[in-house]
């Protein structure tokens, strides 16, 4: 497995944890811990991203934005061979 296809999964781990976290919170919302572990993994979620996008180039259009040429659509898509 290549370099861009584990830091894509270490982004997509994080998004799972995020959102398990987001449905425990809504229904423990004064859940201190939990709110704790919410920070954290997006924080490093955010990190994990900057550097796939610093790398490989951008994971979603807006981190594009500003880029000579437009570089959103250089990535192969899923149907191409790209990982999903």
């Amino acid at each position: 497995m290549d370099e861009r296809v584990k830091l894509l999964r270490q982004v997509q781990q994080c998004d799972f944890t995020l959102y398990d976290l987001q449905l425990y919170l809504d229904t423990h919302p004064a859940c201190r811990r939990a709110m704790e572990q919410y920070e954290k993994h997006l924080r490093h979620r955010r990190e994990l991203e900057e550097e796939y996008v610093r790398r490989f180039g951008p994971l979603r259009a807006e981190q594009a934005a500003g880029s000579e040429p437009w570089s959103w659509v250089e990535n192969p898509w899923p149907w191409e061979g790209g990982q999903c």
